[in-house]
């Protein structure tokens, strides 16, 4: 049990709000069906709602009426991936009409003892994390927890006074996060759409207006380099690809052991490397400058792109695309998994349309500050809940104790910097 101030209680769920489990799937032959909209565990994301995809489901007016989500209503996710589980966010109506799904339990608090932000707040802490983690059902990465489960969830209960000034102070990132998130979303969008029309030819640069775009096969563009090495003794760099386009991952300090093969390749800035065993899934790269000299095995060719017609950097982009990878998938015959093997030969033969050298490197300058708006973004994103998280802990240990003053607070004029009045002194992070 964490520790807390003397002056909080410790009651389960069950004795602070009503818990009630989600509508199951949709059942036929209903008499006066209604269709409706409905949320799902993929809606409810880490401290805030992704409604970008919502659901409809048929149901009977009576099931309409019983699993309708109300104001204030926190949902609370059974479970999914591991870090899916114990997921909360509170419902602020955001659309008039919504139900919500099995595996998304909806909790009521009595807000005269339990504030639905607080709670959300603190199913989502590093404290709901070890409760939820620590009794619920585990298969592989998965995991799920029931009601009875979530009715005995140990809350920590400041004041309401106390538990509105939490909520403020950590509404404040929740409004910087919200924020990052859109710039994300919106940057996300953006690249979309400059791939969409930069790598087909539908927006041009000025410049290179009416020069035609060649259709080459890739065995026009690379040459099938193979660079055989002996294994070396003992650990060595070594490196693998991810896929869906995640590009190379290293593993420093390999033991040479742990493979047995005599030979190896060796990798070099910019070359293509791609993996026979999952290409028909993305698993294609341009080799990175931290990648240069690692070993893979020989499931892992690689190629060099001829000089003056083709350039690395734009690959890297036209590799990710969907098309590409489907055509990956047609040279990849077989079933499934392992069994879907690529074929060096019928590889060389998939045809792309090439701009000059010159445009494919001013394509490519474009979109890698699209991609380095979005990484930038989402390390922001990760320091932001960093601090939370840290924030959190102190603030329900007692480390950090905020005034209640019977009311929500109104943030201060430096929410945007993360400053909120903390007992008489101010407590800044910087976002």
């Amino acid at each position: 049990m964490i520790a807390h101030p003397k002056t909080w209680r410790i009651k389960s769920l069950e004795e602070l709000a009503d818990v009630q489990t989600g509508l199951a799937k949709g059942k036929t032959g209903l008499e006066d069906p209604v269709t409706v909209p409905y949320l799902r565990v993929a809606n409810v994301q880490d401290g805030f709602l992704d409604l970008s995809e919502v659901k409809n489901i048929q149901v009977g007016r009576g099931e309409m009426d019983r699993y309708r989500l109300r104001q204030n209503d926190v949902l609370l996710t059974e479970g999914g991936d591991l870090d899916k589980l114990g997921r909360g966010v509170v419902w602020h109506g955001q659309i008039e009409l919504c139900l919500h799904q099995n595996h998304v339990f909806v909790v009521r608090t009595r807000s005269e003892l339990l504030r639905p932000q607080f709670l959300a707040l603190l199913t989502a802490s590093p404290y709901g994390r070890r409760y939820f983690l620590g009794c619920a059902k585990r298969t592989t990465n998965l995991a799920s927890i029931n009601a009875t489960q979530l009715k005995q969830f140990p809350v920590l209960l400041p004041s309401v006074s106390e538990q509105d000034a939490m909520a403020s102070l950590l509404g404040a990132w929740n409004a910087v996060a919200d924020a990052l998130n859109a710039r994300l979303e919106a940057g996300r969008s953006r690249r979309l759409g400059l791939i969409q029309q930069l790598l087909t030819g539908q927006t041009r640069f000025k410049e290179f207006e009416g020069q035609a775009w060649q259709n080459l096969a890739l065995g026009e563009i690379l040459t099938f380099e193979p660079r055989v090495v002996t294994k070396p003794k003992g650990a060595f760099l070594a490196a693998g690809i991810r896929s869906h386009g995640k590009g190379v991952f290293l593993k420093p300090d390999f033991e040479g052991d742990d493979i047995a093969l005599d030979e190896l390749f060796q990798l070099r800035t910019d070359d293509l490397v791609v993996n026979i065993t999952f290409a028909w899934e993305g698993a294609v790269a341009i080799v990175p400058p931290e990648a240069d000299g690692a070993l893979v095995s020989h499931r892992f060719p690689t190629f060099t792109f001829k000089r003056g017609v083709s350039f690395p950097g734009y690959f890297r982009h036209v590799i990710r695309r969907k098309r590409f990878v489907h055509e990956l998938g047609l040279v990849s015959p077989g079933g499934a998994g392992r069994n879907r093997v690529l074929s060096k030969s019928d590889f060389l033969r998939i045809r792309v349309e090439l701009p000059s050298f010159e445009e494919q490197q001013r394509i490519a300058a474009v979109l890698d500050a699209s991609d380095r708006e979005i990484e930038l973004l989402q390390k922001q994103l990760g320091a932001l809940k960093e601090q939370k998280r840290g924030l959190m802990h102190n603030l329900l240990t007692g480390e950090v104790r905020v005034k209640g003053e019977g009311r929500r607070q109104k943030p201060e004029s430096g929410v945007q910097n993360g400053r909120q009045r903390v007992h008489g002194r101010e407590n800044e992070a910087e976002l």
